[in-house]
C-alpha cells in the first residue's frame, strides 16, 4: 500500500508534533530554547538524526532480527548522534558550545527511537525518510516557536547570535524587535520555559478547536452527498 505523504507531513508537523502534542524531549526543549537560534540548531541536528536513522532502519528492516531490534536501533542512532556531535564541533563550534550535552542526549530522545520502532521498521525507505523529515521539522518548529517567544519577551531580540552560531549567511535573521529593552530574565530561564510552553500548548488547543468548528460548519453547509472540503 502506498504511503500518504500528505498525512505523514501533517502528522509530523502539526497533529502529532513532538513538542506541542506528544510532550516528548522536554529536557532539551526547555533547556536550549533561551533563544530561537539555539532552538533552530538543536532542531536541525535532531532532524538529521531522525531522517537518516529512519532511512537506515527501513533499509535494514528485513535483515534485523526482531529479538535484537531495539539494541540495533539504539546502536545506529548513537552512531549518527556521534557523527552529528563531531560535525557541530568541527564546523559550528559556537553552537556546539551552547548546545553541549544536549546533542548527545538525542540518543535517548523518545521521538527518535519511537519513529524507528513504530514507522521505519514497518514501511518503505522513501516513506520512512518523509516521516523522519516531517517529525524532525515539527520538532524544530516547536523549538523555534518556543525559543522565539522566550527570546522576544526575555531580551527583545530574535535569532540573536545566528551569524556566529549558524554561519554568516544567516546573519540576516538577527533582529532587534524592542530597542533599549531592559529584558525579562525569567523568560530565558528554565522556569520561564515551562510558562511559555504552557501558553503555547493552550494556544494550539484553542486553534485546533477553532479549526474543528470551521470544518464542522462547512460539513453542515455542504449539500447532501457532497464531501466537505
Amino acid at each position: 500500500m502506498s504511503a500518504d505523504y500528505r498525512e505523514i507531513a501533517r502528522g509530523g508537523l502539526w497533529e502529532n508534533n513532538v513538542v506541542l502534542v506528544q510532550g516528548l524531549a522536554l529536557c532539551p526543549t526547555l533547556a536550549v530554547t533561551g533563544t530561537a537560534t539555539n532552538g533552530l540548531g538543536m532542531g536541525l541536528a535532531t532532524t538529521a538524526v531522525l531522517t537518516v536513522s529512519n532511512i537506515l532502519i527501513a533499509s535494514l528492516r528485513h535483515i534485523i532480527s526482531p529479538e535484537v531490534r531495539i539494541p540495533v536501533y539504539i546502536a545506529l542512532i548513537a552512531t549518527l548522534v556521534s557523527l552529528v556531535d563531531m560535525s557541530l564541533n568541527a564546523w559550528l563550534h559556537e553552537l556546539y558550545k551552547v548546545l553541549g550535552l544536549f546533542v548527545a542526549l538525542i540518543v535517548v530522545n523518545c521521538a527518535v527511537l519511537g519513529r524507528a520502532e513504530s514507522f521505519a521498521s514497518k514501511n518503505s525507505v522513501l516513506a520512512s525518510a518523509a516521516d523522519g523529515l516531517a517529525t524532525g521539522l515539527g520538532f524544530t518548529l516547536g523549538l523555534v516557536i518556543l525559543g522565539s517567544v522566550r527570546e522576544v519577551v526575555g531580551s527583545g531580540t530574535l535569532f540573536q547570535g545566528a551569524a556566529l552560531m549558524l554561519g554568516k549567511g544567516l546573519g540576516f535573521l538577527e533582529l532587534t524587535l524592542i530597542p533599549d529593552y531592559r529584558g525579562f530574565l525569567l523568560a530565558i530561564l528554565p522556569p520561564g520555559g515551562f510558562v511559555a510552553l504552557g501558553f503555547l500548548l493552550a494556544g494550539k488547543r484553542l486553534l485546533d478547536r477553532s479549526l474543528d468548528r470551521r470544518k464542522q460548519a462547512r460539513a453542515a453547509k455542504a449539500p447532501a452527498g457532497e464531501p466537505a472540503v
